[in-house]
């Protein structure tokens, strides 16, 4: 069906929310990447395997289906049964049925797969319904609003949850100048990481006097331990082309890329088979809904270049030449892709552009600050309990996402420190954790929102070691057009490794100072300018760690192996787990005698200690 009006639509959603709504039950099942590499897609296979064969009245094959991240990804393989909201966590293939005789069938509830809740007295508590999973009750979901919810590969899915209602109303009602004045009312600031004002930057590219204008969507998302885009590109893809057609309208284009990662094959599937479909409905291509507007979109493949991530690098790499980065000076929206005037924003900005045009600019504003308008989407990873996807308004606390939503450091260990904003991010200490999460007071910090990853470490991090990971990861991805990042970042990865392995001095740390503040000022994008912040942040609140990697010739956290050993103590029960653990056949002993650790064998893996459960193992 081609939708060639605003009637056609409303008529077309109706048939589809009745059909939904005839649904008495719904089994989603989580294909997010998470829950996929445990196997949900074999669990789909085997749900609609078992109830083609059975006859369940509340219970249709069409309402057993994939969705994308749910986001509790520690929790998975995820089913849920709606509209009970029954959350089942850890599911297997052999689970299945179980699942449709007792609950699909019975009404009743499977409880070893429900969520378990720690209790004060160290007692567990089950929780049927995910809205009340602390988990989930503290987030406020606007751009993840239908990952999790809706088969991205359904069209009639995204259409009945509202889908493209924005579009009809921006095309019906709204003149170009009101879109971007609303955009620009709401106060939403890119979500990929450097904050400008959406609709300024919407402003300007409209007034600039061209006869071809690009819209892009920047979903490179290469920060490690981030995966909010990827999982609205693969859970939610027309919310995003929703809001690239309804800047389309505003700024005057009819061309546009969405620039997806080489490592993300499921978001181009889901983003290619969304384009198809939209496509064939009316809402891309010549004359969209019947209107005068005309804009279609075609996916660049991105070939694993972090640097790509920065606009002119990534409209670079779109034209088919190599991804590097022009001087600020050049700004897109005047000349961009082509040299023409080009709008770039990421997935998660997109993706709430839909939203503010339906619920208002004054209602997106009162959410969060204000100066960081709205919500933000961050993928918390590391050592925390509950990692995953979460959505929150900002000016929330660092706190609260870790300890409320994440449930604390694994293990109960003393959270130590958490890094946000990438490779180029900071690492912000505990007595930082009451920070609100905005813009402003995370770069005033030392750190940076960048595209939204959060990663928790805990006492057993050094924070030397991680500034020595991140700053290797950016002399791998700096394109080395420019000498203070080529050169500069890899000569500061090298004080960092000497100083892990207990060889530098002070003069050293001076010179790494010295050196991070010409990278800074001299480089010529983003990369280099923000790539020292690993070293600077951890030197600025741990600078004490330095020290005694220099001075002491010790790692506190127990990490640098050239500065640390492994010993065997009283506690040790003889359970042999830490022989059988050993990768070089370092221990030896009897059981339930004590053991001992060859020193010239051991390499300092740290296998011992992770698996020995009686505190029987020490570094020193």
């Amino acid at each position: 069906m081609r939708i060639d009006s605003i009637d056609k639509l409303a008529a077309w959603r109706d048939e589809c929310r009745k059909r939904l709504d005839s649904q008495k039950k719904k089994v989603l099942v989580c294909l997010g990447p998470g829950c996929l590499a445990g196997g949900s897609d074999k669990i789909l296979e085997e749900f609609h395997e078992i109830l083609s064969k059975k006859k369940i009245t509340d219970v249709t094959l069409e309402a057993v289906k994939k969705t994308g991240c749910h986001g509790f990804c520690a929790q998975g393989p995820l089913v849920i049964i709606e509209p009970e909201g029954i959350f089942y966590t850890k599911v297997k293939k052999a689970h299945v049925k179980e699942i449709i005789e007792t609950t699909l069938e019975k009404g009743e509830l499977v409880e070893k797969l429900l969520y378990k809740e720690r209790n004060g007295d160290g007692t567990d508590h089950a929780i049927v319904d995910y809205h009340d999973i602390p988990f989930y009750k503290y987030q406020k979901r606007i751009s993840l609003r239908n990952v999790g919810q809706i088969d991205p590969d359904r069209i009639t899915d995204y259409i009945a949850a509202g889908g493209y209602s924005a579009l009809a109303k921006t095309l019906s009602s709204m003149t170009p100048q009101e879109v971007i004045d609303q955009i620009t009312k709401s106060g939403l600031r890119g979500r990929g990481g450097g904050g400008f004002p959406t609709g300024r930057k919407w402003a300007t590219c409209a007034k600039i006097e061209s006869d071809i204008r690009y819209v892009l969507c920047n979903g490179d998302e290469g920060d490690p331990g981030a995966f909010m885009d990827r999982c609205i590109m693969e859970g939610d893809p027309h919310s995003i082309l929703e809001g690239m057609i309804i800047c389309a309208y505003a700024v005057g284009s009819r061309e546009g890329y969405i620039y997806v990662r080489e490592e993300y094959p499921l978001a181009v599937i889901n983003l290619q088979n969304a384009i198809d479909s939209a496509r064939e409905h009316g809402f891309l291509g010549e004359n969209i809904m019947g209107t005068d507007l005309c804009y279609d979109i075609k996916i660049a493949r991105g070939g694993g270049a972090f640097v790509c991530g920065e606009s002119s690098a990534l409209m670079k790499s779109v034209a088919g030449e190599v991804g590097e980065p022009r001087a600020k000076y050049v700004r897109s929206v005047v000349k961009g892709l082509h040299d023409k005037p080009t709008v770039l924003n990421n997935v998660e900005t997109f993706a709430t552009i839909p939203v503010i045009i339906n619920e208002g600019a004054d209602w997106f504003a009162s959410i969060g600050t204000e100066k960081s308008t709205g919500t933000k989407a961050f993928s918390l990873a590391g050592k925390v309990k509950n990692t995953g996807l979460v959505e929150v308004p900002m000016g929330v606390t660092l706190r609260k996402i870790i300890f409320d939503i994440g449930g604390g450091a694994l293990k109960d260990r003393k959270f130590k420190a958490v890094q946000t904003g990438g490779p180029s991010g900071g690492c912000l200490p505990e007595d930082k954790l009451d920070l609100p999460v905005d813009f402003d007071t995370l770069t005033k910090a030392g750190s940076m929102m960048g595209s939204g990853g959060m990663i928790v470490m805990d006492d057993r991090t050094c924070m030397v070691a991680v500034a020595r990971y991140f700053l290797g990861v950016l002399v791998k991805e700096s394109c080395g057009k420019c000498v203070p990042c080529r050169e500069g970042l890899y000569q500061l990865h090298k004080l960092c490794t000497k100083i892990t392995k207990g060889k530098a001095t002070e003069d050293d740390l001076n010179l790494m100072e010295n050196l991070s503040r010409v990278i800074s000022v001299a480089s010529l994008c983003g990369l280099g300018q923000s790539g020292p912040n690993p070293f600077v942040s951890t030197l600025r609140y741990f600078r004490d760690e330095y020290m005694a990697h220099i001075r002491d010739k010790k790692c506190p956290a127990g990490v640098c192996r050239e500065l640390i050993t492994f010993n065997i103590n009283d506690q040790c029960t003889g359970c042999l787990a830490c022989i059988a653990a050993c990768p070089v056949e370092a221990i030896t002993g009897e059981k339930k005698k004590l053991h001992v650790i060859n020193q010239d064998l051991c390499t300092k893996c740290g296998s011992c200690y992770e698996v020995c459960n009686f505190d029987a193992v020490d570094i020193k």
